[in-house]
Order: structure tokens, then sequence, then C-alpha cells
């Protein structure tokens, strides 16, 4: 199981690498002796740098307007401008496209013309942060892979917007002002390879409905959360980072084994209302409980296994692999008592 954990790490990894990946596949697919096809027109708000003949700059520009884009174009920067709208006529040509950075404009929901955007075939990587949209944009192409929409004003996404973005590894939609009711069991339906959701710092008091299965890291810090539903991560069951700073989380809010799940590997319930540590998996390496209103720490009764077992086994044993473990902030007084040390002979860092 751990070692499909790691490969599925990996794996998120490379699809953030992509760009230095994909950089190098430019020369590989596009050398010299093809680059022939296509004229070196550059838009004369623009920078086209020769030793990159496929990346086009245009950002810090200043510009209204998105400029005619060459079909030699796979990369687009077009972010820190006062760009408002998003038409079909400037991107006619460009049908290689495969990366648009739109952060910073100032781009709304009626400013994106009907259909332009899921007629750009090759698009893998849609970067709209820091606009005025107040939904999911529709329709999106659908070999997306990550689709960035932080920072912006939504609070609707419409329906089957996600169907079919079978592709999609990332979406980060945090910083909106998304509602429950914004999150129905629908959804995210069709997002099956999904890695990495990002809910963080919306308007949410409960868990989101139907998280896509495959999901890794999830982070929904800054909402307002109460409660974790009974067995609600049986249905994500390879979730390894999981995000609940800044929450309303109460002892009575988490089911007595809420967060004893052997998948997950990272998880951070700093600023809530906890007053002791809620039971955890032998699995997990780094637990992140800060500025609760924790009082005392008892290693028997936090330890995944019997505090004899764990004495039991020696230092290559299968005793809990917790390495790091921050209560900072809450009403514990040093020392860590003893039993808490002996359960966790891996621990590499205690923060108190």
């Amino acid at each position: 199981m751990i070692l499909k954990v790691y490969a599925s790490l990996l794996l998120l990894f490379l699809v953030n690498s992509v760009w230095t990946r994909t950089v190098r596949q430019v020369y590989d697919e596009l050398d010299p002796e093809h680059w022939s096809h296509y004229t070196f027109e550059c838009p004369r708000e623009c920078f086209c740098p020769p030793s990159f003949p496929n990346a086009l700059y245009c950002d810090n520009k200043g510009l209204k307007e998105i400029p005619a884009i060459p079909a030699r174009i796979w990369y687009l920067y077009l972010q820190n401008n006062l760009i408002e709208t998003v038409s079909e006529k400037p991107f006619v040509n460009a049908t290689h496209l495969r990366w648009i950075n739109l952060n910073k404009n100032k781009i709304t929901n009626s400013g994106i013309e009907s259909g332009v955007l899921s007629k750009l075939k090759r698009l893998l990587y849609l970067f709209l942060e820091d606009n005025e949209l107040e939904e999911v944009p529709a329709p999106l192409p659908m070999g997306l892979e990550q689709l960035r929409l932080a920072r912006n004003k939504i609070s609707r996404i419409p329906e089957g917007v996600f169907n079919n973005l079978e592709n999609l590894t990332m979406l980060d939609l945090h910083q909106n002002s998304l509602l429950d009711s914004a999150l129905q069991s629908d959804t995210f339906q069709g997002l099956n390879n999904l890695m990495q959701l990002n809910i963080a710092k919306n308007s949410l008091k409960k868990m989101p409905l139907s998280i896509p299965a495959n999901t890794l890291q999830l982070f929904l810090d800054n909402n307002s959360i109460e409660v974790i539903p009974e067995n609600y991560f049986s249905a994500i069951p390879k979730v390894t980072f999981l995000r609940l700073n800044y929450n309303k989380l109460s002892d009575d809010g988490i089911p007595p084994n809420g967060f004893n799940v052997s998948s997950i590997l990272d998880l951070q319930l700093s600023h809530n209302q906890l007053t002791k540590i809620p039971p955890i998996n032998a699995h997990l390496e780094h637990l992140h409980l800060d500025h609760n209103k924790i009082k005392s720490v008892n290693g028997t009764q936090i330890c995944p296994v019997s505090i004899a077992v764990a004495e039991d086994y020696g230092f290559y044993g299968n005793i809990p692999r917790l390495r790091y473990l921050r209560l900072d902030g809450n009403e514990i007084q040093p020392p860590i008592p003893l039993d808490v040390m002996i359960c966790f002979r891996l621990l590499q860092a205690v923060v108190i």
C-alpha cells in the first residue's frame, strides 16, 4: 500500500514538473528543421525569445486585449495585464497551445466568448487566478491537466462542467466564494484522475460531497467546517495529504476513528477547537495540532498501538511512523511525556 502511495506521489511530482519536461520536448519535437514551417512574427507588444521560439511573453505590458497569437506558440504568458475579454479571434492560428497564463487580469465570465476555451484542443494548463470570475468557465478543453482559478469571486460551478475532464490532475479553487450549496454530489463527476483538490479559503461549513476517489491531496483550510462525517474518507481511499487548518473542528465533530486512516501521511488540524489529540493511524508521519485548546498529551491514549507492543518492536519493526508533531499554541507544558517518545520512536521533531 505504501509503495503505491509513494508511486502516486512521484507521479504528482512529475505532473507538477511538466513545465521542465515539456520545454525539453519542444526541442525534441520541433527542431530547427521544423521551425521553417512557421513564420517568426512577434506581436509588437510582446517578447519572443529566439532561444525559445514556442513561447510568447506578453506579461506586464498593460494590455487590454489579447494580441494575435502566432501558430508556432505552445506557451503563452499574459499575466499581470488589464485584459477583460477572451475572444476566439486571437487564437485562430494558435492550434498548438499547451499553456496559457492569464493570471491577474480583469476577466469576467461575460468577457469569455462562448466555446473559445474548448476549441483549444491541445491545451493542458490554464491559469486564470486573480481575475473577476463568478463561476467556473465552461466549456473547457477536454485534455486539460491543470486548472487554476484561485482568488476570483466564484460562487457557482455549472452542472457538468467537469464531466469530460478525465485528464485533470489539479483543480485549484481556493480563496473564492463557494458555499456548501455550490458543491453537489455530482459536482466533481468525471474527474477520475484528479490528484489535488484545493478548496481552501471559501465559505464551507461542511465537508464537500463526492470528492473524486483518486484524490491524493485535499486542502480545506480557512473554511468554517465543524464536523467530519462518519467514514468520510472511505470514499477517498488514496488521500495522503489532508489540510483542515483554520476551521471550527471540535472533539465532538470528529468521529472516534475519523482520522484513523492508513493512507493519510500528513494531517494538518492547526487553529481549530480541539481539546485532545484525535486517534491517528500508525502510518501517519506528520501531525499538525498547533493553536488548539489541548491541555495535555497522554502517550498511552494517543499511541496507535499499545505501549507494550511499541516497546517490543525494534527500530525496524512495525512501529508508528510519526516523525513530526506540532503542538505549540496549546496549553501543554513541557516536558513531553516519556510514553509519547516510547510510542513514536521515529519522531525527529516535536514543537511544543
